[in-house]
């Protein structure tokens, strides 16, 4: 039998409660755990992480898809794009060297990957709170037009970041298909993110599979703790307070990315100042916007908020 890691099952626990808490994608922070705190090998890494997250993506894709709260015509198009770019990044990847030096570069590429995850969860939480707040009245529920070739674009970009560093299938696709498709309802969104990363999540974790980057014993014990902390923060995701949730998130995955980025001791201090100074204006920002329909309707009708 397998040996299973007790500490990072707990790993595995507290990052499977987070993505059941905020939605976004495990990718972006079991993977950096492993890499910076267990010392596992960055390819390995992704490999197992990968293959744990094949596991828990279809349950909530099932239920939306029960639910018909899932694009097939966006997802469609999608698969297209996505699911030979995921598989095509395991080999692309190796093109970057052998051995230690492509051990290396696989961790700067997760280190970059983290960066834009984090502008990928700023950028969610803004388009959420315009749409809470019907910012954009555009978005109703209605018929969305397909646009396939812009689609098999997206699906194609983060295929590839997801098949080289297992950042993006969660934390970055929503937010693309935000943008792309405006008018989709933030339930319909969810539930065609969930979908279409099952293949997506598949060809990647197949390629890493065939070439070595897979270890069971590290896989069991992600799942071992992941599947009930999804499980514990769905439960808990209606009445989790989003504007201090995603801003401990994104500390967290920026500090992450400097130490696999090899920034100095110096430079980490200079980053944490940075992040300490800028993300509270931007929640503020974000918090304003959910706020602004209330102000507005306040204004108009003379009454003043408590």
């Amino acid at each position: 039998m397998p040996q299973i890691d007790q500490l990072i099952a707990l790993a595995g626990l507290l990052v499977g409660f987070v993505v059941g808490l905020t939605g976004m994608g495990g990718g972006a922070l079991m993977t950096p755990i492993l890499v910076i705190i267990f010392r596992v090998h960055p390819l390995a890494a992704i490999g197992s992480d990968l293959v744990a997250s094949l596991f828990m993506k279809p349950v909530g894709g099932f239920v939306h898809w029960r639910r018909g709260t899932v694009e097939k015509g966006i997802v469609k198009w999608l698969f297209v794009g996505s699911v030979p770019a995921a598989f095509a990044g395991v080999f692309v990847i190796r093109l970057f060297g052998a051995g230690d030096a492509l051990q290396s570069r696989v961790q700067l590429l997760l280190g970059v990957a983290l960066v834009i995850a984090c502008f990928g969860i700023v950028g969610k939480s803004y388009l959420d709170a315009r749409r809470r707040r019907g910012l954009d009245p555009q978005v109703d529920g209605g018929p969305v037009r397909i646009r396939p070739a812009l689609t098999i674009l997206v699906g194609a970009v983060v295929g590839l970041i997801v098949g080289m560093t297992s950042v993006g299938s969660g934390s970055l696709m929503i937010v693309l298909l935000m943008v792309v498709y405006p008018t989709l309802t933030s339930r319909r969104l969810v539930g065609t993110d969930l979908v279409q990363a099952v293949p997506l999540v598949g060809a990647a974790a197949l390629g890493h599979v065939l070439v070595g980057d897979f270890t069971l014993a590290l896989t069991l014990s992600i799942l071992i703790g992941s599947i009930p902390g999804v499980y514990l923060g769905s439960r808990l995701s209606a009445s989790a307070p989003d504007v201090v949730v995603r801003p401990i998130l994104v500390f967290v995955l920026a500090v992450s990315a400097m130490k696999l980025l090899n920034f100095s001791n110096t430079g980490l201090f200079i980053g944490l100042v940075v992040l300490a100074i800028a993300l509270p204006p931007i929640w503020v920002l974000i918090a304003q916007t959910r706020a602004r329909p209330r102000l507005v309707a306040a204004a108009a009708s003379g009454e003043s908020l408590p």
